[in-house]
């Protein structure tokens, strides 16, 4: 189950405080400390391809879109 299914999930629930509780208490994301789940695109949310350089926190396919705007060429 991904963050978003959860967080939806959620939302359907919220109005029944046991049930909410315990789907809490068995599905909840774990909180990471190391490894590829704890970064996250700041756009789009993605895991995989993160450019983590230069404190930039995206993935490269945003990284693509943006690039030219943040002040980077292309050289061929």
């Amino acid at each position: 189950m991904t963050t978003s299914d959860y967080k939806k999930v959620l939302k359907q629930i919220s109005k029944k405080p046991a049930k909410m509780k315990k789907f809490q208490k068995y599905n909840t994301p774990k909180t990471r400390s190391c490894g590829k789940a704890k970064k996250k695109c700041r756009r789009c949310g993605r895991n995989g391809a993160h450019i983590d350089k230069y404190g930039l926190d995206v993935c490269r396919q945003c990284f693509r879109e943006i690039a030219v705007k943040m002040g980077f060429k292309k050289f061929y």
